[in-house]
């Protein structure tokens, strides 16, 4: 006696009740595993971007806002901030490192960020071809870049002012080509969807000009001065150090620290990543930026809140799941239940003929079985179809690839948790089925 095919012949008999508790179980299953996914890839994708970064410094505006744009790269910056200000937050001796970062141009939508080697040397980016940027106009791209866009080594292309102009959209056109030099490994940071080039490169492009600048845009070198006496001062030129203050300050300039302004300190620069040297930075970097046109974001605090935020949304379509899940567990204890007594004459005859009751409870937990693995099964296709489905609309806007059939043990779990509690809805039918009264249901029939 194959009580399997007995009890798929009964889930199949009543057809209805069994797609109504397959379809509700499915989409209960296939939502929860959905948002773990979900969850679980986002939360990566946050950790991995933040790497070692602490703080970002750039124009003010919402400290959230810098960071989505600098660090995750999915919002548009706050605007930009002066080299020659910048200097006084990022040469301090409270920071251990502060990473340029320049742009403003895309191509085919993918950002063009012009930076230094320590950007991608941050994500630790292995070359998979052709070389490091050294040039203005050299480019790197990311792995997704090189896959959605076709760029190879020795590739030409000229950039669009903004974030998400179309190809065709000439009116935006820069006409200086950039030459793609390297494409990166995929490292599953937010490089693999970056092309990165030299800060120089987009000074260039937007200031019209084809010279080269100075290639370090932080520590930039003059050329040493003899150091003359204030009072060899006063003789060639007459005045007193106040004096000199004062036509500055008439003049409108200001006075930086270590003397005179520097040539790229009038060059803009989009924001630093800067990595910290001692605990207690941010406090003392941020009273620096006040009574400025820069502000200084603390990264792991604007990433908990942004966290916080998804695990709001997160947890409601959750608490939604779990709720569809209950309901289909209840659809198929009341489907075995009706299915026990409408079938209470032939399982009575199965007793007869030699079954016991060990294979009546058999063969109602069998059912509930039946019912639940498919449900299980089609909710998992169904949390891929979904996620894949979400990623490709929120392509354009952030640009995050998801692993669609990356299976983790939170699924494994998911799916035996479902198990046991599809047999425990089936449990009440079964030990019903293991007491039934042989005699008095063939009796009454």
């Amino acid at each position: 006696m194959n009580l399997s095919k007995i009890a798929w012949s009964n889930i199949r008999y009543k057809k209805w009740n069994t797609i109504l508790s397959v379809v509700l179980l499915a989409f209960g299953v296939g939502t929860i595993a959905m948002m773990l996914l979900l969850e679980r890839q986002l939360s990566q994708q946050f950790e991995r971007n933040i790497k070692d970064i602490d703080f970002v410094l750039a124009a003010k505006g919402s400290p959230l806002q810098s960071i989505l744009s600098n660090v995750y790269h999915v919002d548009v910056p706050t605007g930009n901030i002066k080299v020659g200000d910048a200097k006084k937050i990022i040469q301090n001796t409270w920071v251990e490192e502060a990473i340029p970062l320049a742009y403003g141009d895309n191509y085919e939508k993918y950002r063009i960020v012009g930076t230094t080697a320590a950007y991608p040397a941050l994500y630790q980016c292995q070359m998979a071809q052709g070389r490091v940027f050294d040039q203005p106009f050299d480019a790197v791209v990311g792995s997704l870049v090189a896959q959605e866009t076709g760029l190879r080594i020795g590739s030409t292309f000229t950039s669009m002012h903004g974030y998400d102009n179309a190809s065709d959209d000439n009116a935006h056109h820069h006409t200086k080509p950039y030459t793609v030099v390297g494409i990166y490994e995929e490292s599953g940071s937010v490089v693999d969807r970056l092309i990165l080039t030299p800060v120089e490169s987009t000074w260039m492009v937007h200031d019209h000009a084809e010279e080269t600048v100075p290639a370090d845009t932080i520590n930039e070198q003059e050329p040493k001065q003899p150091v003359r006496s204030m009072a060899e001062n006063d003789k060639d030129e007459g005045l007193t150090g106040a004096e000199v203050m004062q036509r500055m300050a008439e003049m409108g300039a200001r006075p930086t620290i270590g003397g005179r302004r520097k040539p790229n300190d009038d060059k803009e620069m989009t924001a630093y990543l800067i990595r910290k040297r001692n605990r207690g930075a941010f406090g003392f970097l941020a009273k620096m930026t006040e009574n400025t046109t820069m502000q200084l974001a603390n990264v792991a605090v604007e990433s908990n809140r942004l966290m916080n935020n998804f695990g709001v949304g997160l947890g409601t379509l959750k608490a939604i799941a779990y709720v569809i899940s209950l309901i289909s567990f209840l659809s198929i204890f009341i489907s075995l239940y009706n299915s026990l007594k409408e079938r209470q004459y032939e399982l009575a005859l199965l007793r007869t003929m030699g079954g016991t009751r060990w294979t009546l409870s058999r063969l109602i937990l069998l059912e509930g079985l039946w019912i639940v693995g498919i449900g299980c099964v089609l909710g998992f296709f169904l949390s891929r179809g979904g996620t894949y489905l979400l990623s490709r609309l929120s392509e354009d806007t952030f640009r995050y690839p998801l692993q669609v059939w990356q299976v983790q043990w939170m699924d494994m779990l998911l799916f035996g948790l479902t198990l046991c509690v599809g047999i425990m809805a089936s449990l009440l039918p079964a030990v019903k089925a293991m007491k039934m009264d042989i005699s008095k249901t063939l009796s009454n029939a």
